[in-house]
């Protein structure tokens, strides 16, 4: 047959596997491009990446070894570390579900008597190392024990006026307008238990709840002092009052002093707002009197918890000096 069709290298072969129209492809891929450049460190044979891997090394290493999975505390619980919260816990009855505890520990006087509480009530008893408990409580002093309790369970505003009923002084409630601060709370709810009030009072939004570090920080009387968290602080300060209740908020530009207040036969509400923005507008508003604490001139404010610890303690010495009268 004429032509070149009967030749072996004329031949035609079928498109190479990948291959594109044109000019094999080449140009077409030479345009597409690899993509972004990795980082140095990214890349397996730049001196970065080793640097990296021994820079991840050494903070896996200074963070000490994994926590052993059952060491974890459940979402929702809280672990409270130190041996003067844990007793406080311990003997208010408050129930927990389980103890960590370094074992040289474990013939403490008061240790002992926490852990035979928790073989009592059926808690599970975990001997730790020192290390572990420090990265269990984020390096807190722990004083080798930790107890974890069951999410805090809050009261309501009727609480606390019931319990102002059961004593013989007038109702006493301590109310935070937007402190965010579980420092704070904390301080709080000690000064608040040391002056016999019946308890503190925060909104659900734009404030500290009761955590771990309001255990600590409050010694023990977050197990003694009920806290009531509402959704409106406002509208729960109008129903106080409908009850009967005399609102006193703190401020530095009160137009009365706290030492001036006569207020020791009636219900009061002491209402602290944040360090900084004070009691929030429609707070202010509800308040019967804004109060306040005579300081140094030189100084612009006192914290929040500082504040209210002064001003509950002035109202104290008010009542007894007004019981004593009476007697």
């Amino acid at each position: 047959m004429a032509g070149h069709f009967g030749r072996p290298g004329a031949v035609r072969k079928g498109m190479k596997k990948g291959s594109k129209v044109g000019s094999g492809g080449q140009r077409r891929r030479g345009l597409e491009g690899k993509g972004p450049t990795p980082k140095a460190e990214d890349r397996t044979y730049h001196p970065a990446h080793k640097k990296k891997i021994a820079r991840e090394a050494a903070a896996e290493k200074a963070a000490g070894p994994k926590l052993r999975g059952h060491l974890h505390t459940p979402e929702g619980y809280e672990l409270v570390s130190g041996r003067n919260p844990v007793v406080e816990i311990v003997s208010s009855g408050i129930p927990f579900s389980r103890v960590f505890v370094v074992g040289s520990l474990a013939n403490d006087e008061r240790i002992a008597t926490v852990l035979r509480a928790a073989t009592e009530s059926g808690a599970d008893l975990i001997e730790v190392t020192r290390q572990e408990l420090d990265k269990m409580t984020d390096g807190q002093v722990h004083q080798g024990i930790a107890l974890e309790v069951l999410p805090y369970e809050y009261a309501d505003i009727d609480e606390l006026v019931a319990r102002g009923h059961d004593h013989l002084e007038p109702g006493l409630i301590v109310a935070l307008d937007s402190v965010t601060d579980p420092h704070n709370l904390g301080a709080v709810m000690r000064s608040a238990s040391a002056f016999r009030a019946d308890g503190v009072l925060i909104p659900e939004r734009r404030s500290a709840g009761v955590t771990a570090t309001v255990w600590k920080v409050s010694a023990g009387a977050a197990a003694r002092v009920p806290v009531a968290r509402e959704t409106n602080l406002v509208r729960a300060l109008e129903e106080l009052k409908e009850q009967g209740y005399f609102v006193i908020g703190l401020d530095g530009d009160g137009q009365e002093s706290i030492d001036n207040l006569d207020m020791a036969d009636v219900p009061l509400v002491v209402v602290t707002g944040s360090e900084g923005k004070g009691l929030s507008r429609l707070v202010r508003q509800t308040c019967d009197v804004i109060a306040s604490i005579a300081i140094a001139s030189d100084m612009e404010s006192l914290n929040a918890a500082v504040a209210t610890g002064i001003a509950l303690y002035q109202l104290d010495v008010n009542r007894r000096k007004f019981h004593q009268k009476k007697a």
